[in-house]
């Protein structure tokens, strides 16, 4: 499955990646960062689902790399439609990527209420990293010590992230794909 650095064996692996989180967080722009490198401040709502693709090359914790097609998806953060969606969204799902807005409380609250449905269709093997969205923000919602422990008790690492400026899009993108690889070592 993986190759090694000294010319081993070229493979490419397929994870799919699922971003959740409530409306209005940055979903779309931290995936168009991470893809494009761009940022557009227009909102549009994301209506339904939406699938980026991009090809990394990560390593794992075991210091074996590997060619990740990693498949990202976007979904509507309205209650009503995630109910809607959840089990054919979250299917088959590698890594899961939990996206907040740090100046809005109401969107760090939701975190239970999106683990709990991503834990009842893919349980707790896929890994989990979190992300405060629009870090370069002045305003604050939560602390920092009350998000880190968020994060651990679903036995992941946090991200203060800004789609805007790029900080800790890619590291975070990242840090979930090595995560993965790291599962399938297992």
């Amino acid at each position: 499955m993986y190759f090694s650095e000294d010319g081993g064996k070229n493979v490419l692996v397929k994870k799919k990646v699922c971003l959740v989180g409530e409306g209005a967080v940055g979903k779309t722009s931290l995936i168009r960062k991470f893809v494009m490198d761009s940022f557009d401040d227009a909102y549009i709502t994301t209506v339904g689902t939406k699938v980026s693709k991009k090809e990394v090359v990560a390593q794992s914790p075991g210091g074996m790399s590997a060619r990740l097609d990693m498949t990202i998806w976007d979904i509507m953060g309205q209650p009503g439609f995630r109910e809607l969606l959840k089990q054919s969204y979250f299917h088959g799902s590698s890594g899961i990527v939990v996206v907040f807005d740090v100046t809005k409380r109401e969107t760090f609250e939701a975190i239970e209420t999106w683990m709990d449905d991503v834990r009842g269709i893919v349980g707790d093997r896929p890994p989990v990293i979190f992300f405060g969205n629009k870090c370069d923000l002045p305003e604050r919602a939560m602390g920092e010590d009350e998000a880190e422990e968020t994060a651990r008790s679903y036995k992941g690492t946090l991200y203060y992230t800004s789609a805007k400026t790029g900080e800790n899009v890619e590291e975070g993108f990242m840090e979930i794909a090595k995560r993965m690889l790291e599962v399938d070592e297992e």
